[in-house]
């Protein structure tokens, strides 16, 4: 085959008449014309930035509760995938006295907990949707099987460090406060 290109084509750029209906951006900053397209993308992304810093305000790893001892902030990870929530702390050998986990069940119903494969002990706060603490259970023993319910329909349980709620004065009835959690209007 002549010129040795045998079964691949090769690219020839398309001669300077042929591309006068084409818009180039080249160094000389030629604006290029404002389509509504090119106006509803531009507004998209202003959107999109405003918007960036609110989420940032949103921090799904504090929580607080109030208590007649005052505030008590925690730092937890949410979990809310039934995987997740099966997970939860087992395996864990040590917590900080402000750290805790929050399992979402997405509505409110009866559940209970065991200790099975966990390492430390717990305190259980049972938590109705709106954010008031229904019972705790305190100083779960680590590797009991034994069920641990709520006393009633809970949408959360908030799991900390075993005996710090009886140090901290934390007690049913007390509101607990997360971006997850709508107190009652």
């Amino acid at each position: 085959m002549p010129g040795g290109h045998g079964r691949f084509a090769v690219y020839r750029p398309p001669a300077a008449s042929q591309q006068k209906d084409r818009y180039s951006v080249s160094s000389a900053n030629i604006p290029l014309p404002r389509t509504p397209r090119r106006r509803l993308f531009a507004g998209a992304l202003a959107a999109m930035l405003v918007s960036m810093p609110l989420a940032a305000c949103s921090d799904d790893s504090r929580l607080v509760i109030h208590s007649e001892g005052g505030e008590h902030a925690f730092t937890v990870e949410v979990v809310d995938t039934a995987e997740s929530r099966a997970q939860g702390l087992m395996y864990v050998q040590e917590l900080a006295p402000d750290a805790g986990m929050l399992f979402d069940f997405k509505e409110e119903r009866p559940v209970s907990f065991w200790m099975r494969n966990t390492f430390i002990p717990l305190d259980m706060l049972f938590i109705g949707s709106d954010g008031m603490v229904r019972n705790i259970h305190v100083n779960a023993r680590p590797h009991d099987e034994t069920s641990i319910p709520s006393d009633g329909p809970v949408q959360y349980v908030l799991e900390i460090p075993g005996g710090r709620s009886v140090e901290l004065g934390i007690a049913a009835g007390d509101r607990v406060e997360h971006d997850r959690i709508r107190p009652a209007q």
